[in-house]
């Protein structure tokens, strides 16, 4: 019971005066973070005490000791009550009357010369986060023991420039906190509702934390902070309960990641890599990493980008003890403290990656989930994109399953140049487009790449292993090189003038061309141009902006091309033919004729054509 004959009133110091406002108003974008402070707060009282008993056993703690948080609806409190160490007279005045004084910060200079493995884990800055509970109580009453002493004193305060403090009773050591709820704040009065804020903030504070409800105190948090364990204390299934509990996922990780990083920056680390897709398309996802942000095991945000987008199917927690609990986004943002701590969590990643990659059948499955976001990478981070090429893994023309750069390499042919690639949108159309019909019959490998994303990382990453990484609809030149000996193909140069001056401005250039097998013409990229499958796709989102014309490519030992070219020569017009025959390439390479209806009618004449000169061909043969 307290005596509230015997109240004094003190004026806060300037900086609560000047700061307060802005803190409940301003510095969380979330009302339930009062919270995660008080908890903090409470947990910190608590490993405080344990500290203190290893040199004054008296100081003890009691078995069983937690945090007890106790709604009343009838009398519209929220008590936040811990067995702590408690404050005295002097402590409440220094350490609720002045803004961002800290108990804890005062206690840090006793840290230095305890053995490590007796330093508590603090986490609670009695200070700043303190007055976060005005954001939801129009008043606040701290009811405090210090342990070792018999006296109790109330802190109490409205949080308009004065508090009050006076004699107090409490039968054991520690501190009460109580919240008079605001008519806006019922929900913080509901337990479920407080179960689940603990659940988001805390659950992996070592200290219980129970909620009072229906005369029982049921338990809130986990209590098991994994990631700060030695990897040999966490088993399996531990590691897999967390990963399914932190990221909702079904199963095992494909991969786990558990450390502790000491030097510059220290912190710990429990990361997972999922064994399959999210619910949600990877590429309709926000481009942000969700990896949590824990400060001595509180959770801080998700929203720290503690990854690269590239790597955002990554989930887990990294904890570290250099940042203050109540950091803000700003300062997230600017601290050289994250930006070692991302690079370090980077690194890392990529060197997991790396050893998956030396098992095949395992790493396959990480890469058919997460490819396409790690190709990104190649796109978008310089820093590293020699890093990611390795981990790159593709369908080819001359053999099943996966094949990397570095595989692709080892196999080229004498005398081969380049890695040539083709990018289309399935893997079926690309198997079967004339674009590949010189390489395969020279027994050149061409990679088959159907992401969305394949059409734009080849400009970025344009060699590996000093091997120019080409586009077949781009290497003509170089496929003529590897050409064997053969016949020598009929001249189609005049046909090829004339087609070009029918299609006018619609082709750069019309020419003969050695890489074609069975087709009759196929398209190239115009020189200095993006690739053919970048353009379909800058044309499909409205950005195309200025393409350079293709260039139209003749099969000269083609039936087709051979009787037109002799139709040329005997004066015929070729207008009509020209455009039907930029039209079926076209078409080959998955695109629309420019104009399908004319498409349409010149295949219809031609077809009469055939059947008048020769009804036989109409006739199918049983």
């Amino acid at each position: 019971m307290n005596d509230t004959a015997h109240l004094e009133e003190h004026g806060f110091g300037a900086e609560v005066g000047r700061l307060l406002d802005l803190v409940v108003h301003s510095l969380y974008s979330e009302r339930e973070i009062f919270l995660r402070e008080l908890v903090a707060n409470a947990a910190d009282a608590t490993d405080r005490r344990r500290f203190e008993a290893l040199t004054h056993p008296a100081l003890a703690l009691p078995e069983g000791a937690k945090v007890r948080i106790v709604p009343d609806k009838p009398a519209r409190t929220l008590t936040i009550a811990d067995e702590g160490i408690g404050m005295a007279r002097e402590d409440l005045i220094s350490h609720l009357g002045t803004i961002a004084r800290s108990g804890t910060r005062a206690f840090g200079a006793s840290l230095e010369s305890a053995k490590p493995e007796e330093r508590p884990s603090l986490i609670g800055q009695f200070g700043v986060g303190f007055y976060s509970a005005f954001m939801v109580a129009d008043r606040v009453e701290v009811t405090s023991r210090r342990a070792g002493t018999e006296e109790a004193w109330v802190w109490a305060s409205e949080g308009r420039g004065t508090y009050t403090i006076g004699p107090a009773t409490r039968e054991t050591a520690g501190t009460d906190i109580v919240l008079h709820i605001k008519s806006d704040a019922d929900e913080f009065l509901e337990p479920q509702r407080l179960e689940a804020i603990v659940r988001k903030w805390a659950d992996h504070v070592t200290i219980p934390v129970t909620i009072a409800q229906d005369g029982k105190d049921e338990p809130a948090n986990e209590g098991t902070a994994l990631w700060r364990k030695a990897k040999n204390e966490v088993s399996e299934s531990d590691a897999a309960d967390f990963f399914r509990h932190l990221g909702h996922f079904f199963g095992k990780p494909a991969a786990t990641l558990h450390w502790r990083a000491e030097g510059a920056v220290e912190f710990h680390a429990m990361l997972f890599i999922p064994d399959s897709k999210p619910f949600e398309p990877l590429g309709e996802q926000e481009r942000k990493s969700k990896v949590r942000l824990h400060v001595k095991r509180m959770f801080i945000t998700d929203d720290a980008e503690l990854l690269p987008a590239w790597l955002r199917f990554v989930s887990g927690v990294v904890d570290t003890e250099d940042l203050p609990l109540n950091v803000s986004r700003e300062m997230l943002q600017s601290t050289p403290v994250l930006a070692r701590i991302r690079r370090a969590v980077t690194n890392r990643v990529i060197t997991e990656l790396k050893s998956q990659a030396k098992e095949p059948e395992g790493y396959q499955k990480i890469w058919e989930n997460f490819g396409p976001v790690l190709k990104e990478g190649i796109w978008e981070d310089g820093e590293h994109r020699k890093d990611l090429a390795p981990l790159l893994r593709f369908q080819s023309t001359t053999q099943e399953g996966w094949v990397s750069l570095a595989e692709y390499v080892g196999q080229m042919k004498e005398g081969q140049e380049a890695i040539y690639f083709l990018a289309g949108d399935s893997l079926d159309a690309l198997k079967k487009s004339p674009q590949l019909e010189g390489f395969r019959a020279r027994g050149v490998e061409v990679l088959l790449l159907t992401d969305s994303i394949d059409a734009f990382w080849p400009d970025r990453m344009t060699d590996f292993e000093d091997k120019p990484i080409r586009s077949v609809t781009q290497g003509a030149a170089d496929l003529a090189k590897l050409a064997g000996e053969e016949e020598a193909a009929p001249d189609i140069s005049n046909l090829a003038v004339a087609l070009k001056t029918a299609l006018g401005d619609a082709v750069t250039d019309v020419r003969a061309t050695d890489r074609l097998v069975d087709s009759a013409v196929v398209l190239a990229a115009g020189t200095g141009g993006p690739d053919l499958q970048m353009q379909r796709l800058l044309r499909r989102a409205g950005r195309s902006g200025f393409q350079p014309a293709p260039v139209l490519e003749l099969n000269p030992r083609h039936a087709l091309v051979t009787a037109l070219a002799k139709r040329h020569d005997s004066g015929g017009d070729l207008s009509v033919q020209a455009s039907v025959l930029l039209d079926l390439a076209r078409v080959q390479d998955g695109d629309l004729p420019r104009d399908p209806g004319a498409f349409a009618r010149a295949v219809e004449q031609g077809l009469v054509a055939l059947l008048d000169s020769n009804p036989a061909a109409g006739v199918v043969q049983g």
